[in-house]
């Protein structure tokens, strides 16, 4: 059975909170693992129309990147920032695509069974439940400051660290991966990271083995919390038969800007 699926982009807010950078077109190459098909694709971004105006380098700079997620297969709907004055005389500006994401979701859901949706903003816990109770299967990705209750809610949360590709490694070495740590033994200083590969019927989870003396982590109570996601290498030991493990392993907050 294929599975017709929507990719929806809060994209102002994965932005914001730790996806700046993203690969868009990862996201279409996950979309179509395995039994599921791409149908609609959708980013929701924010111009500041008068700066577009005055702003030849800003203009140039945001329409390029609107010409890359175009390239993707994306549709993409621009919303205007708002610039006023509140009560104190502060000028604020305000671009919320909140409405626009979730109307075109559920009017475009009855022709699909599966919603990617990207965004760590608890607001659209009521637009996750709305989608499930048409049939779909809501899955969560994103990045920094996600909101437990829209983790909760969803059919799946993924983090975006962990989706091979989908933010580039920094240096670009392809030996680095991200994962989180399981069943870590504290008393011994060993566990397992839990990472993934892009395969043709989908994510598959892989394990590799680590110590906690080849990390740059401060406390090692961290690994304790599968929450907490790493950078590491994955090599070879020939000292014990060639078996793989991890090492230079950093923990994602201290490595991003």
């Amino acid at each position: 059975m294929t599975l017709k699926t929507g990719i929806y982009v809060d994209a102002e807010n994965i932005r914001l909170c730790g996806g700046y950078g993203m690969r868009y077109d990862v996201l279409v190459e996950l979309a179509n693992l395995g039994q599921s098909l791409l149908l609609r694709a959708n980013s929701y971004l924010a111009e500041d129309g008068e700066r577009t105006k005055e702003d030849r380098e800003y203009r140039q700079k945001l329409y390029r990147y609107h010409d890359i997620l175009r390239q993707c297969g994306f549709k993409v709907i621009k919303k205007y920032v708002k610039h006023f004055v509140d009560d104190e005389g502060i000028l604020t500006t305000k671009a919320n695509a909140d409405m626009d994401l979730a109307i075109d979701a559920l009017l475009q859901a009855r022709n699909l069974d599966r919603i990617i949706l990207l965004t760590g903003d608890g607001d659209f816990i009521r637009l996750v439940q709305a989608l499930q109770n048409m049939g779909c299967r809501v899955e969560v990705i994103a990045f920094n400051n996600v909101s437990n209750d829209l983790k909760e809610e969803a059919d799946s949360y993924l983090s975006g660290f962990l989706i091979p590709g989908l933010l580039p490694i920094q240096n670009g070495d392809a030996n680095r991966q991200r994962g989180f740590p399981i069943n870590y033994n504290p008393d011994r200083g060993f566990g397992f990271m839990r990472y993934f590969t892009m395969q043709p019927h989908g994510l598959q989870a892989e394990s590799v083995f680590f110590h906690c003396s080849k990390s740059n982590v401060t406390s090692d109570t961290l690994f304790l919390d599968p929450n907490n996601i790493f950078e590491f290498k994955v090599v070879s030991n020939p000292d014990n038969n060639n078996k793989t493990e991890a090492l230079d392993i950093r923990s994602i907050d201290e490595i991003q800007p």
